[in-house]
């Protein structure tokens, strides 16, 4: 059945960080969203006439929570026609049309294997909403490692929230790799962190990958080249 559209009403939007805002809506009309961790709303945008132009989509970055309530990530893209909406021409108040959630990019039905996300910038949106959960609702899991991907500290996001979740769950690992400042005696790319790490072949493991094409093209390579299965790897594109 095609997923109905809806509108939301913005509560208000606040900057991540320089290129990022997180923008929090209720869905008017409905007491409880219904969506597994991991899925995202398609928005019908006033920046055009085509549907392709009008059309974005968004992963959310908050866990189910028994609410109307969405938490969104969204980055500045110079010369996009959504960027220049979201950030210059959005208010607080303001009403949006949105259809979803919806996707396929949720965890594993059974987490009996260890987990490792790799991500870079907003891609970090659905893997947030799927670690709070596991971890609000106490699912039993195996390892679960973060690897987060962007260019300088002030790019990061929601770092202190893992290193929080790190500091209480030990098997919970939170990695961060910076291509334009070094980081904890590192600098580099979310490819050297998770080939240091699963260099040798395992049957216990499952890569979950979100970020831009390039990032998800390249990952997919080298886990290949590694040893590792397409059915051990799976993958949501952004832009």
């Amino acid at each position: 059945m095609p997923k109905k559209w809806k509108a939301a009403r913005v509560i208000s939007i606040e900057d991540l960080s320089p290129s990022v805002k997180e923008i929090i809506l209720d869905i008017e009309g409905e007491e409880i969203i219904d969506f597994k961790p991991g899925q995202f709303v398609t928005f019908d945008l006033p920046i055009g006439e085509k549907r392709l132009e009008r059309w974005r989509s968004y992963s959310l970055v908050n866990p189910p929570n028994k609410s109307n309530r969405i938490n969104l990530a969204v980055s500045y893209l110079e010369g996009g026609r959504a960027s220049r909406f979201f950030f210059k021409e959005l208010k607080t108040g303001d009403e949006l049309v949105l259809k979803g959630p919806e996707g396929m990019f949720v965890l594993p039905s059974s987490l009996n294997k260890d987990l490792v996300m790799i991500c870079t910038g907003t891609g970090v949106a659905p893997f947030k909403s799927m670690i709070d959960h596991v971890f609000n609702h106490d699912i039993p899991h195996k390892k679960i490692h973060l690897i987060y991907g962007s260019r300088t500290k002030a790019d990061i996001l929601y770092r202190e929230e893992f290193e929080k979740l790190a500091k209480k769950h030990p098997e919970f690992k939170y990695s961060i790799a910076l291509s334009r400042e070094e980081f904890n005696g590192y600098q580099g790319y979310v490819h050297d962190i998770y080939r240091q790490h699963y260099g040798e072949k395992r049957e216990d493991i499952c890569f979950l990958l979100c970020g831009w094409q390039n990032m998800i093209d390249d990952a997919n390579k080298y886990l290949k080249e590694l040893g590792y299965l397409s059915d051990q790897i799976l993958f949501e594109l952004y832009g």
